[in-house]
């Protein structure tokens, strides 16, 4: 753990010693259409999703809709400062914003506000964090940082140093991660497996990380289901299994009586239907009313009800779309280092986006997971946007033309000798 800090520090200090190569471009157009695609969908389906607030609105009818726009706002100028620095400005801050969003998780763990049944958030100011979102977003830094520096000089692939210490920070974030609830861990968990088999990782250590994780959330689990440990505000054990029978339950959905733990999936259902194929258009929703957390959790099933099965495909093509260009863009840097810090962040939004899409279509097991960008949220819209906005900075600096001796020069310059390892997605 010294050497690894150490070598760490080392990579730090040493990043500003060189001019940064100025910026080529505005940025990927297809990232920039695709947030603002996002941005777009975002605020016509939340104002059709927030009947619910409405009434609780003191600006009325539109104050759902001001609040999301200021938020949205905000990512915004965010990711626009983001994507104007050179990526490498990312690295010292890997190491902070790990260690700061650990202390948050800690401090909500003990003292968090309890939000359907987990401590989950803290308020500054009225302002409600969910570090949960900023965990996910120190896992994929870590993981680049620690998978670019350990690449294999003279072959391609990541050296086992690499993939033991990845797996054991994703481990120690898991263990703050589980007991808030059991999708944002395999959500976690599914990220790094993707940054670990894209950053060159052997399939055995792959199988053999996988094991890792089983072996901890079965102990994590049996030790929650121990005698004694039934803390009625945060053990989270009781609602998994629920939850799960309902989902393996053979009766036809239909025929299943409405009940308070079942009346979100059910509502949820029923929007998806009233949508058929091409939906009954925003504003028109008959669920939004009824379904409780429709412009958070379930807003996919209003986005299906408002625009139909073409529009719930789109909203997927979008999202995949974004994965699709964050993979040409890492192909076509020459370093280990921004290849893998693209591709991480797309990995991330895309990942959460088909988990909110499989929770919501009953291909998985209800829990709660907002959809990146278009779900009502301020943290998770600041960490999406974050993450658009270090993919547009690796697009501006990192994909150049020109000779190619003359890029890799230029790349390696800007890098920290220990990052400036060949780019694994290259093969």
């Amino acid at each position: 753990m010294t050497e690894t800090n150490q070598n760490t520090n080392t990579a730090v200090s040493s990043t500003f010693e060189t001019a940064a190569p100025a910026a080529v471009n505005n940025g990927d157009k297809h990232i920039w259409g695709i947030y603002l695609a996002l941005c777009f969908i975002s605020l016509v389906e939340l104002y059709s999703a927030s009947s619910r607030e409405v009434a609780a609105s003191s600006f009325g009818v539109l104050g759902p809709i001001i609040r999301h726009v200021g938020m949205l706002i905000g990512g915004f100028v965010i990711m626009w400062v983001i994507s104007r620095r050179h990526y490498r400005e990312v690295i010292p801050m890997t190491i902070l914003l790990a260690a700061v969003s650990s202390a948050m998780m800690l401090y909500v763990m003990k003292y968090g506000e309890i939000v359907n049944g987990a401590r989950r958030s803290f308020s500054v100011l009225g302002i409600p964090f969910q570090p949960a979102e900023f965990i996910k977003l120190s896992s994929v830094l870590i993981v680049a940082l620690l998978m670019s520096r350990t690449q294999k000089r003279k072959s391609i692939g990541v050296r086992d140093s690499g993939v033991v210490w990845s797996a054991v920070f994703i481990g120690l974030f898991c263990a703050m991660l589980l007991p808030q609830g059991l999708t944002n861990t395999l959500l976690l968990m599914s990220i790094s497996l993707g940054m670990m088999v894209i950053g060159g990782t052997p399939w055995k250590r792959i199988i053999l990380v996988v094991g890792i994780y089983a072996i901890f959330a079965g102990a994590f689990t049996a030790f929650k289901m121990k005698p004694g440990n039934d803390d009625a505000d945060v053990d989270r054990t009781g609602t998994w299994k629920a939850r799960i029978e309902r989902f393996f339950d053979p009766t036809p959905k239909y025929e299943q009586p409405f009940t308070a733990e079942n009346r979100q999936e059910m509502y949820a259902y029923m929007a998806q239907a009233h949508g058929g194929v091409v939906g009954v258009m925003p504003g028109n929703s008959r669920e939004t009313s009824r379904l409780p957390l429709a412009f958070s959790d379930f807003i996919y099933s209003i986005i299906i009800e408002d625009l139909g099965l073409v529009g719930g495909i789109a909203v997927l093509i979008i999202y995949l779309w974004l994965l699709g260009r964050a993979s040409s863009i890492a192909t076509k840097c020459s370093r280990a280092y921004p290849a893998l810090l693209v591709i991480g962040m797309a990995v991330m939004i895309v990942m959460q986006a088909l988990f909110h899409m499989a929770i919501v279509t009953g291909v998985v097991p209800v829990s709660g997971q907002p959809l990146p960008l278009i779900s009502k949220g301020g943290t998770s819209i600041l960490v999406t946007s974050i993450a658009f906005g270090i993919m547009l900075s690796v697009s501006r600096f990192a994909v150049r033309t020109g000779s190619k001796k003359q890029i890799i020069r230029e790349e390696i310059n800007a890098l920290p000798e220990e990052l400036s390892s060949e780019n694994p997605t290259q093969l």
